[in-house]
């Protein structure tokens, strides 16, 4: 990953912002801020970057009104939307309308690195990630993040689609809780944590005909996890 990388924030909160541009420098990326989505626009058509964090509740343009013209405008362009609610329909529709990743405050500047950081890999991730994936009874769209089964549509979060597309991409042999966190998650391999475990649950349940009994997505003892067609 570029750790030169370009990366737009748009959040009026002075407070909030003066941190995470601060944090964002010292892994060294080049951090452009602005307090408005009219003014994010505006900074987008003069200077190319590589991400956007943008805050929903913004003076003017609320940041969904802001998110939506980047996805018309940069297509592929990833952007991670920070804010203070908390209700389940908001996180929805950030994400149906093309979000990458979603943090609520209050959050822990960690989180959010390592979700840029994440973010970032993805898009200059292995290029013989495919676009779309069949196996057994299940068809799935990786970039949509749209799963079908038995012609059933369930929509995966981020992290279980970068999951899902880093086994499929990895198939056959044993990937590791570690190399999983790293380049799906973006933390490093010394993190401890049963996020990974908690992510294949749901996998599971979503593409496996008797999660219990898995497939597809096999555990490797001592290991990890292994993708089977």
């Amino acid at each position: 990953m570029d750790q030169t990388a370009s990366i737009l924030l748009v959040e009026d909160d002075a407070t909030i912002a003066e941190g995470l541009v601060a944090a964002l420098e010292h892994e060294r990326f080049d951090v452009r801020h602005e307090l408005s989505a009219e003014a994010g626009l505006d900074a987008l058509r003069e200077q190319a970057v590589d991400l956007v964090i943008s805050d929903i509740m913004l003076p003017g343009q609320d940041g969904l009104a802001f998110l939506r013209l980047v996805k018309q405008e940069y297509t592929g362009l990833p952007v991670i939307l920070l804010t203070a609610r908390t209700e389940e329909i908001d996180r929805v529709m950030g994400l149906e309308m093309g979000a990458d990743d979603y943090v609520t405050k209050p959050f822990s500047v960690r989180e959010v690195i390592a979700r840029v950081k994440a973010r970032l890999r993805d898009r200059t991730s292995d290029r013989h990630t495919p676009d779309t994936f069949k196996f057994g009874n299940v068809r799935v769209d990786l970039r949509r993040r749209i799963l079908w089964k038995d012609n059933e549509e369930t929509r995966l979060t981020t992290h279980e689609a970068g999951t899902l597309a880093y086994l499929i991409t990895h198939r056959g042999r044993d990937v590791s809780r570690d190399e999983l966190l790293e380049n799906v998650w973006g933390y490093k391999a010394a993190i401890t944590t049963r996020t990974v475990d908690n992510q294949i649950l749901k996998l599971r349940k979503k593409i496996e005909d008797v999660p219990a009994q898995p497939r597809h997505i096999l555990t490797v003892h001592g290991t990890g996890y292994r993708f089977e067609v």
